[in-house]
């Protein structure tokens, strides 16, 4: 059981008001490292305002009102961070969880054609028992693949709840890519170049507007344009 967290060392990317009460809810450990996520019942309560406590939340969870994925979920301290798809059936609502300009978490409406699918970075790859390689993504879910053809830092668009491989987005020149942490979280910026670095300091990414940052930042959205809807028009 995880404990609450000090309102106060909320992570930067909550959008919580921090002096409402001294304890925010903390979610439970899982793929996504604490700054990157949001438990589920903040996620209905402040950024959706479905309900207006975390009693409610846990009544809409018992009754399999809510799912993530394209699956029913029902705890309250479910992680949900970026590009995971909340979905309110009884309401016929979709979101997908992105970054404003500001860094901070924010819901976005899509259609129902677009919450059947999401964008998925992959972390790293190791091979299996049968000599089949594994990507392993950055939301926890990991894919068996017959052909080396991706990257680390490649992100792919997976059908849900299947995790069928629809199409995938390189860390190339041109490509557009959301900043995900550091001090430009939030902006949109198109992909100049990779800088591999020979020592052991993390490669850098380029942007085509002079900026840097390293490549763990650097989440591609798109082949040339987004993939996904955004907060608001941002070019770069």
């Amino acid at each position: 059981m995880t404990q609450d967290l000090k309102r106060l060392n909320a992570p930067k990317s909550w959008p919580v008001p921090r002096k409402n009460s001294e304890w925010v809810t903390s979610p439970n450990p899982g793929a996504h490292p604490l700054e990157r996520c949001m438990p589920l019942s903040i996620v209905l309560r402040d950024l959706l305002k479905v309900v207006d406590t975390t009693a409610e939340a846990k009544k809409i969870l018992s009754a399999k009102q809510v799912l993530v994925d394209g699956r029913v979920v029902t705890e309250t301290k479910l992680p949900v961070g970026l590009m995971d798809v909340v979905s309110l059936p009884t309401i016929g609502k979709h979101y997908r969880m992105l970054l404003d300009s500001r860094g901070k978490f924010l819901l976005i409406e899509i259609a129902e054609d677009r919450a059947k699918w999401k964008l998925c970075r992959i972390e790293n790859k190791t091979y299996v028992t049968g000599g089949r390689l594994q990507l392993n993504l950055h939301d926890g879910r990991n894919i068996l693949v017959n052909d080396d053809i991706y990257k680390t830092g490649d992100v792919l668009k997976i059908e849900l709840p299947t995790q069928k491989i629809i199409e995938a987005f390189k860390m190339v020149q041109g490509n557009v890519s959301m900043v995900i942490s550091g001090g430009s979280a939030g902006e949109i910026l198109v992909i100049d170049e990779q800088i591999e670095e020979r020592s052991s300091s993390p490669n850098l990414v380029r942007f085509k507007n002079g900026k840097m940052t390293v490549k763990d930042n650097v989440f591609v959205i798109g082949n040339k344009t987004p993939e996904i809807m955004l907060p608001e028009v941002r070019a770069a």
